[in-house]
């Protein structure tokens, strides 16, 4: 992509995507993840409307009357976007790739990040780290990402996302909030790694799939080709016999995606790349405020 063309695009995604954050998520973003940045200040007595969830119960046994604990919001979070760029992202048949997508999602939670006076950064990988931008805070930081997401170019084509988090866990020292952004095709065995990444930070699961990994077409013979291994295969998709059997592997896929995220205790939501992202977006921050 020429440069002219790339600052094209960078304005046109900063002009939709800060849009959505100013105008569509103003305050939920914050609600949804201020929680994780409080710090403990100190306890008083419950007031009706209190969340229970913040009763001290030490200090309500003490006194034979509950108190809830008081916290100060921190002064700002870190929120680290986990970016994958493998092969497999640039396949879509719809409205846009699934790269496309990813995109639009990071730099519209950049937006977000940024309006709550929060610093971002990100870490871009396939099956190895092919970038890390520390997080810094600032709309020329917040521009730098979105050229990168818009322009970077991996040196591998394959998945690792067992490595991207175990790299997550040891390069950012402080708790952060972390938004893993795939397609998850990865055959390798990740929730060990979530699950302790998750314990020291906050990480939710955003995946992006195309509408053709879930239910192949009736259009007879068809030569597919994987991204990531270039291992290509003619396949029959007019027979009802290999469409039955791509879709039981993708529900079981996906059941098995879904049990790695509950057994993690990560949020996680699924976005087709012909729907509208911005509905799961308010889901997922909702169910979270």
């Amino acid at each position: 992509m020429e440069t002219s063309e790339i600052l094209k695009r960078v304005r046109q995604i900063e002009i939709k995507t800060r849009g959505l954050s100013s105008n569509i998520f103003a305050g939920e973003y914050h609600s949804a993840f201020k929680g994780r940045g409080m710090a403990f200040s100190e306890v008083r007595e419950y007031q009706y409307g209190d969340d229970i969830r913040d009763i001290e119960w030490n200090v309500t046994a003490r006194f034979n009357k509950p108190f809830v604990k008081v916290f100060e919001e921190e002064r700002e979070l870190t929120v680290m976007l986990l970016v994958d760029v493998s092969g497999s992202l640039d396949f879509g048949t719809a409205v846009q790739s699934k790269r496309a997508m990813v995109t639009e999602i990071a730099a519209t939670l950049a937006f977000s990040a940024i309006q709550n006076n929060d610093k971002i950064g990100v870490i871009f990988f396939s099956d190895r780290i092919e970038k890390f931008i520390p997080p810094k805070k600032g709309r020329k930081h917040i521009l730098y990402i979105i050229r990168e997401l818009l322009d970077f170019h991996a040196e591998s084509q394959q998945t690792d996302i067992r490595q991207a988090v175990e790299y997550l866990t040891q390069v950012i020292k402080r708790r952060c909030t972390c938004f893993l952004l795939s397609d998850f095709i990865d055959e390798r065995d990740f929730r060990q790694p979530l699950t302790i990444a998750n314990r020291k930070h906050d990480v939710v699961a955003i995946q992006v799939y195309d509408r053709r990994s879930a239910e192949l077409p009736d259009v007879g013979l068809m030569l597919v080709k994987d991204a990531e291994t270039g291992q290509q295969q003619w396949i029959d998709t007019s027979s009802p016999r290999v469409r039955k059997a791509h879709s039981q592997w993708w529900r079981m896929r996906m059941a098995q995606l879904n049990d790695t995220f509950t057994r993690s205790n990560v949020d996680s939501i699924s976005v087709r790349t012909d729907q509208d992202y911005v509905s799961s977006l308010r889901s997922l921050f909702a169910k979270r405020s």
